[in-house]
């Protein structure tokens, strides 16, 4: 059993394995095998099966157990000696011992327990089953536990209530799971071993095990036959932590699981002040420990450093700049860090950062991979000291947290965001032809003045002298036109010759080793063929534009020169004109020829007017589609985000309440209408928008439009108020509408310890501790990626982190990483830390030892906890006596 062991995991055991002879003796028959074959079989069965624990336990026998361990413990294989023996009572019980235990010991053991002649294959003590149990755990310090309890001779099935309760028998086997047990006997074995038999209660939990007996080499491979104990090292020692513990440490076959989550595996540091050190994580629970200025922040602000997690708070982000440049900037220290994604489907990989560069990361073969550690790790975690108040003070940053709770949505964000792009698009060219039909109508509306005032020239006798003036204005406008067209055709052409097909992304390079590529290629054929066919009738049709362009030309060269021919014998009429009203009758005819020239400039705008309106109704109807469609968006987000609510609150019942305020942070709004420097409007005058019960801005920018009276009837706002929105310009009011509240998030937390009636109190009325304690309520729910955390106990009381805190990293350290560093005992004990790092600091120098890391099972490990995080066994004893516990 060479080789690192820095932290504790589950090992595979079989914990009632028979020697060779035991088939022959108490099944009837051999099994052809002999006892060298069988224990080289033995072996070949553990290898298979990763077995690496063996408890050999035959009925009342230790002389075979010798050979067996002869031909296992070379390859690695811990065994157990031990036998199976029957108390007075005929109860059957597996006795195991450490691995150093001799044959010789053992045979003595068997003496000391006062055994019988053999009954029915058994050999029986004089014992009783209590005496039994006390003189293998306080006399021969070793491990026993209840054998085949719901079967004949076992331990429940002779409704041993009286055993069952002693808290030295610490384990009872049972063929399969727990749920199997429903229904057997009237569930009489499944409510003991769940603790809900009042005649069966014990203080602490019977450990169900899987320990079938294994009368030849095949019978390992049953279910029933091993179980799963965590152990740092695999050890006897260890194994009987173990049950100390066997919520956490103790696994039937059946609760393996099956789904493995990210884990940070190891962090590995070179130059600065942890220049050297290595840790290496278990992927469950981790926790580090040390004294203060030993390199527990350090080592956690690196961590955040290779994975580019940037800190939320402000003074979080200060904390880790100057850890970082202290710890890593002097030698431009580098981190790395190993993993798993579960991202990325299992995948390990590496990533390596120095000081003043960017993470690099590398796959298993070491190639330069362009994920980034947000892809990999993309819900991970990272807080430091304090960091979770400041999370508990941003709105912002609690919403997200409840947003990790949401069931993936790509599709809806980006269907969101195309969305407001197009309100934005819309917004622009709805701006642009409003403006312009404004400057439309403001032309037609200077029309009747305009035909008032040519009126009176032709009182005064122009109207037929001059009557080729609005002629030849209209046919100005004609030839505007005609050129306007041409123009349009030429931009067309030239955008339909950029549109053609592009095939350079289906060369044969690109569809080299696609397994269908020649259904590709025909498509490809069949574009390239297209692109040709329109490349030619674009070329045709340029052809005809420019020639069209030319005979344009000429014909606009006629046309001018017959224009000015007349406009020659305008000019000669207009001097000939008599003179009025102190004008000559030159002045009076050009002001009636400009007059005329605008009314024919205007007047075609008529039917440009119509034109207008159809394409503003056109965007006016899309942006009505489009907020209809965001509100939907809008709305769908909400009852995804209350779903999510109402899941927390079951999960959390009792603990932590939350609840959804649609649209309730309504600083968005406020900022935006300060941004808009309303005239005598400021913030004060915006205290309505708090003390709206309801809030829409799509409600608002109709009041908007309406104008102050709506404003004033809808919204009860002051005049002055009232007046300045309305004067807010068109296009600020169709980016009001669209504007985004954000949903606050309220939470409560249940003040009360215990079971004690639940009292709720909202997140602002709580003190600092008790705000931590609700965020981290949501903070170790479900999540496959890490939660690495810097003295999380910082503003929490004991009580709670005992009660609470522990109790949901047991539960939930199986399916998540945890990585702490702490001052607080019960986190890494309670909590039954898979890995404990014990960091010391020596000339200015944090270090953490390769036989520092390991859990409590580690002697050396469980001794550090004490002295640290105890203050030593001494001021430990002086306190449980003071408490008299």
């Amino acid at each position: 059993m060479n080789g690192p062991y820095p932290y504790a995991r589950f090992w595979r055991c079989a914990l009632q394995v028979n020697p060779a002879g035991y088939h022959g003796a108490y099944r009837g028959a051999g099994h052809a095998m002999s006892e060298e074959a069988y224990n080289q079989a033995l072996l070949q069965q553990c290898q298979a099966l990763d077995i690496r624990v063996v408890g050999m336990a035959d009925h009342g026998s230790v002389s075979s157990i010798d050979a067996a361990r002869q031909v296992l413990e070379p390859a690695g294989i811990v065994v157990f000696p031990g036998f199976e023996i029957a108390s007075n009572d005929k109860t059957h019980f597996v006795c195991l011992f450490p691995e150093d235990t001799s044959c010789q010991q053992l045979e003595r053991y068997l003496g000391k327990l006062d055994l019988l002649e053999p009954q029915d294959g058994v050999r029986p003590s004089k014992l009783s089953s209590e005496q039994l149990i006390d003189a293998v755990v306080d006399q021969l310090g070793g491990f026993i536990y209840a054998a085949h309890c719901t079967e004949d001779r076992g331990l429940l099935k002779q409704r041993m209530s009286h055993v069952w309760q002693l808290p030295k028998l610490r384990a009872a086997q049972i063929p399969g799971s727990i749920d199997q047990l429903k229904g057997q006997d009237d569930d009489f074995y499944r409510r003991v071993f769940l603790n809900k038999d009042k005649a069966y209660a014990r203080e602490h939990l019977m450990a169900a095990i899987n320990a079938k007996d294994v009368a030849k080499p095949a019978d390992l491979a049953h279910p029933g036959a091993t179980c799963w104990i965590k152990m740092t090292r695999p050890t006897f020692a260890a194994f009987k932590v173990a049950f100390l513990d066997p919520e956490s440490r103790v696994r039937l076959n059946a609760e393996q699981p099956q789904d493995k989550p990210s884990a940070i595996h190891s962090v590995k540091v070179s130059g600065g002040y942890l220049d050297g050190m290595e840790a290496l994580l278990s992927g469950h629970l981790d926790t580090v420990i040390g004294g203060r200025g030993t390199g527990k922040s350090t080592l956690i602000e690196c961590l955040r450093f290779a994975l580019d997690v940037v800190p939320k708070g402000m003074q979080a982000r200060k904390q880790h700049s100057e850890i970082i440049k202290e710890n890593l900037g002097r030698d431009l220290g580098r981190v790395e860090v190993q993993l798993t994604s579960f991202a990325q489907h299992g995948k390990r990989y590496v990533v390596t950062r120095k000081f003043g560069e960017a993470p690099i990361v590398r796959d298993e073969q070491g190639q330069v991979s362009t994920l980034s550690p947000r892809d990999l790790l993309p819900d991970l975690d990272i807080y430091g000291q304090n960091e979770i108040y400041e999370l508990a003070q941003d709105e912002g940053s609690r919403l997200r947290l409840l947003e990790r709770f949401l069931p993936p949505d790509h599709d809806r964000q980006a269907h969101l965001d195309t969305v407001h792009k197009r309100l934005r698009d819309n917004a622009e060219k709805l701006t642009k032809a409003l403006d312009d039909a404004d400057m439309l109508r403001e032309q037609l509306n200077r029309l009747p003045k305009l035909q008032e005032q040519l009126q009176s020239y032709e009182a005064l006798g122009l109207k037929d002298k001059l009557a080729r003036v609005p002629l030849l204005e209209r046919e100005r406008q004609i030839d505007a036109r005609a050129k306007e067209e041409l123009n349009g055709l030429q931009s067309a052409m030239a955008t339909l010759q950029d549109a053609l097909p592009d095939t350079t992304f289906m060369s044969d390079k690109a569809l080299e080793g696609l397994p269908h590529a020649p259904q590709l290629v025909a498509m490809r054929t069949l574009l390239e063929e297209l692109r040709r066919s329109m490349a030619a009738l674009i070329a045709q049709g340029q052809g005809l534009l420019g020639r069209s362009t030319t005979d344009m030309q000429a014909a606009r060269q006629a046309w001018q020169a017959a224009q000015a021919a007349a406009q020659a014998e305008m000019d000669a009429a207009l001097r000939s004109l008599p003179s009025a009203a102190g004008r000559t009758g030159q002045q009076i005819g050009v002001a009636y020829q400009t007059l005329q020239q605008e009314i024919e400039r205007i007047r075609p705008l008529q039917s440009r007017m119509a034109t207008f309106q159809q394409l503003t109704e056109s965007l006016q109807q899309e942006r009505r589609n489009l907020l209809s469609e965001l509100s939907d968006q809008r709305h769908a987000r909400l009852q995804a985000l209350q779903a999510a609510a109402k899941k927390l609150n079951r999960r959390l019942e009792g603990r932590l309440r939350i609840e959804i305020q649609p649209e309730g942070d309504r600083r968005p709004l406020k900022d935006f209408l300060l941004n808009c420097r309303l005239e005598g409007v400021g913030e004060r005058r915006l205290a309505w928008i708090d003390e709206a019960s309801a809030l829409s801005t799509i409600a608002l920018a109709n009041s908007i439009r309406e104008g102050p009276a709506a404003l004033f009837a809808d919204w009860g706002l002051t005049p002055v108020v009232a007046e300045a929105l309305s004067k807010l310009p068109r296009s600020q009011v169709m980016a009001l509408e669209s504007l985004e509240l954000a949903h606050r998030v309220r939470i409560e937390l249940n003040v009360k310890p215990g079971d004690a009636a639940p009292v709720f109190k909202p997140l602002e009325r709580l003190s600092t501790g008790q705000q931590c304690t609700a965020i981290l309520h949501l903070l170790l729910l479900d999540n496959r990626d890490p939660l690495v955390m810097d003295q999380p106990e910082d503003n929490l009381d004991n009580a709670f982190i005992a009660e609470r805190i522990v109790r949901e990293l047991r539960r939930a350290k199986t399916q998540r990483q945890f990585i702490f560093a702490t001052h607080n005992a019960n986190i890494p004990v309670f909590g039954d830390a898979e890995w404990i790092g014990v960091f010391t600091a020596t000339d200015a120098h944090g270090s953490l030892a390769a036989d520092a890391q390991g859990s409590i099972d580690v002697p050396a490990i469980r001794d550090s906890v004490a002295t640290i995080l105890e203050g030593g066994r001494d001021a430990f004893m002086q306190r449980k006596a003071k408490y008299e516990f």
